[in-house]
């Protein structure tokens, strides 16, 4: 017994070679060939770009081993492992407007507060065998696994963790947004300029984390170890460092966040102290979600592009679950700084 694309059996010979035991998937064949999974999607969808030895070696695996085309669902999977912040909906808004364009469906999957505790989290995706499939939740190696052993192509939407080479993903320039926040408020005239980090395991953060500390090694300012403060990437996690940074002995003129929701929690804490912004302690967020421009005052924060990135990252996947090639697949988007009305000098300037 053999089996087609979908992982179900089907009528055929047994395979004649390499591991009996390995469903014959487009992965198998072209690992088998010695070709690329796009090349061996092309000779199955007739599709030109294939050298004529090529193709009929492949076509010559395919008949060998009973392989069968099946008919994928016009469907891309939006998989999140929480959806519970105005930063979800700008994802969807990108996905859902390309998919809308690409006449594509999209199915919303949440793994929930306890995926972690789940077996096989991915096994619904995998039984609905979607086109492609974009990723907020980051799946863990066996998760990924099981994916490419169904031929289901993904991409990983900002990633907070190092990946394996040749995993695809979107993210955007974080480096260089904590630089720029932080130059910001050093070329306004900050000197003590505070830092609410997010957890050092997750990549986007220690890359902000590494922008500022480059622009004030740059602009020759000191980096106290105590105005940089690790917490939750949620208002009230900012709320909760902002109050331990400006109850200390020296108080901070400017405060970076490490993510809007921070900084809102900023705002929250400085509020509770009598503190005004920007007058007593400028803030600057990262992210630019809507709410950052409808806040009193609106928020000078580092513009990531995240309605873009999910519509790259979308495009990116629907590409490869064509069996396109893709030019490459890592694509960081740039950040830009928006300034608003929550920086200004310090007040003993």
């Amino acid at each position: 017994m053999s089996y087609a694309e979908s992982g179900g059996p089907v009528a055929g010979p047994e395979h004649s070679k390499g591991d009996p035991s390995r469903p014959v998937t487009i992965s198998y064949i072209a690992e088998t060939a010695g070709v690329s999974i796009p090349t061996v999607s092309k000779v199955v969808n007739g599709r030109s770009g294939v050298s004529a030895d090529t193709r009929a070696r492949v076509e010559a695996l395919i008949s060998e081993y009973g392989y069968r085309k099946t008919n994928r669902r016009n469907l891309l999977e939006l998989v999140f492992a929480e959806l519970e912040d105005m930063w979800g909906m700008e994802i969807i808004r990108g996905v859902e407007r390309v998919a809308r364009e690409q006449r594509v469906g999209v199915v919303l999957t949440e793994f929930g507060p306890r995926h972690d505790l789940v077996r096989h989290p991915i096994g619904d995706t995998l039984a609905r065998r979607p086109a492609c499939v974009v990723t907020v939740a980051q799946l863990s190696q066996e998760q990924r696994e099981e994916l490419q052993a169904k031929d289901i192509p993904f991409v990983v939407f900002d990633p907070t963790t190092e990946l394996p080479d040749g995993v695809p993903y979107v993210g955007a320039t974080n480096w260089a947004g904590g630089r720029s926040a932080t130059r910001h408020l050093i070329e306004l005239g900050h000197q003590r300029i505070a830092m609410i980090a997010g957890h050092d395991t997750i990549l986007c953060c220690r890359a902000r984390l590494d922008g500022y500390r480059s622009a004030l090694e740059a602009a020759g300012l000191p980096v106290h170890p105590g105005l940089v403060v690790r917490a939750d990437l949620t208002r009230e996690g900012g709320r909760v460092a902002a109050l331990d940074l400006l109850r200390g002995p020296e108080r901070p003129t400017a405060i970076f966040a490490c993510n809007d929701l921070q900084a809102l929690g900023v705002y929250q804490a400085a509020r509770e102290l009598g503190l005004r912004i920007p007058a007593d302690v400028s803030v600057v967020g990262f992210d630019d979600l809507p709410i950052a421009a409808l806040i009193d005052p609106p928020l000078t924060t580092v513009h990531q592009p995240l309605t873009e990135m999910a519509a790259a990252a979308t495009e990116l996947a629907l590409a490869l679950g064509r069996g396109e090639e893709t030019p490459r697949v890592g694509l960081e988007l740039a950040t830009t700084l928006t300034v608003r009305e929550s920086t200004s000098s310090p007040a003993d300037q």
